[in-house]
């Protein structure tokens, strides 16, 4: 195939820092475009995401793929390592980010056949933007549970950019306070989702003192979650200092499996999650977790975890985002538990 664009990122980051991605052009019998990043290509067709590296190659179900590109992209490569499966993902190092594949997998690794190359943020962000709008066909959504979407198999068909381009909520105080992230409603095109029809839709009354109207607000965080209209999508719905609400609603499988690179607290607020928990970098099991309404759990930073909800579940994801905790993690200066007994 041969080259369309090139896309560049400013050489700011040292040179073992990999800039140049292709857009490739479109295959005349699929009608995908292909992309290169570095000596990563990416290709698709009519069932399967097909990656291939240096020394490897690597297949994935479309349908799978496109679910973990669309949390990395709209995560922005978020807290340390997002597996799209057992072999291919990426860590972010805020600014820079790795695409690997086999190295967070132990099979790989001990046949010294893991590859992986660092890339600028800026660089990468733009081609998989590009990949999820042109690999997304007319009518699928890869934010939404299975059965409230489309396919994505067969020839390209059309696009559905307005799904795979949706603005990740980020309150900068609180979502509902003026001029911050509104409150979801029917009438701002947020109905109650089919699963959530029997969550109270009533709203707290605030009545502020003259002068704070602008400091003191509340609202139903269960209405708020019932009409979300994506799934394992953890939104900042509010902020103090770097401690960060980011509740969610849960249905099928988390796309990924998550390494973070700090704790991660989880409040389960309804019904109920399976998790699979493995270590961070072999992959191999370490526990099994069933948590219900009102359980609490805390997950290690040596872990990556995986979720199963069957009725849409509303969980609270609290997280610390304090920019230096991974370094002081990595010097063995904080822990990777939240509690040593």
């Amino acid at each position: 195939m041969a080259m369309l664009e090139t896309r560049t990122a400013p050489a700011a980051h040292g040179a073992d820092v990999i800039t140049d991605t292709e857009i490739l052009l479109i295959d005349n019998e699929t009608g995908y475009r292909s992309f290169r990043a570095g000596q990563f290509l990416f290709r698709r067709d009519e069932y399967f995401a097909r990656i291939s590296w240096t020394g490897g190659n690597h297949t994935m179900p479309i349908d799978a793929y496109l679910r973990a590109l669309m949390r990395d992209v709209a995560w922005g490569f978020f807290y340390g390592t997002v597996n799209f499966d057992d072999v291919v993902g990426t860590v972010n190092h805020y600014g820079e980010v790795t695409l690997f594949a086999g190295r967070y997998n132990d099979a790989y690794r001990n046949a010294g056949r893991d590859f992986s190359q660092r890339f600028a943020s800026e660089a990468l962000m733009p081609l998989f933007k590009v990949m999820i709008s042109d690999w997304s066909n007319e009518n699928y959504d890869p934010f939404a549970a299975p059965m409230e979407t489309g396919a994505p198999w067969g020839a390209k068909n059309g696009n559905n950019d307005a799904a795979v381009t949706r603005t990740r909520v980020a309150a900068r105080r609180m979502v509902g306070l003026p001029g911050d992230t509104p409150l979801r409603t029917d009438e701002n095109g947020f109905p109650v989702n089919r699963m959530f029809l029997d969550v109270p839709q009533d709203q707290p009354v605030v009545e502020a003192e003259p002068g704070f109207e602008n400091e003191v607000s509340a609202y139903n965080l269960f209405a708020y979650l019932s009409r979300s209209d994506v799934t394992w999508n953890p939104s900042v719905c509010s902020v103090v200092g770097d401690s960060l609400f980011c509740p969610t609603s849960e249905e099928f499988t988390l796309p990924v499996d998550h390494g973070n690179d700090r704790c991660e607290w989880f409040i389960t607020l309804s019904d109920k999650i399976d998790w699979d928990i493995r270590d961070k970098e072999t992959g191999k099991p370490r526990a099994k977790v069933i948590t219900k309404a009102g359980d609490v759990s805390c997950m290690p930073a040596d872990i990556r975890h995986k979720g199963y909800a069957d009725k849409r579940a509303m969980l609270l994801v609290w997280e610390n985002g304090s920019p230096i905790i991974p370094a002081l993690i990595a010097k063995g200066e904080a822990p990777n538990v939240s509690v040593i007994f």
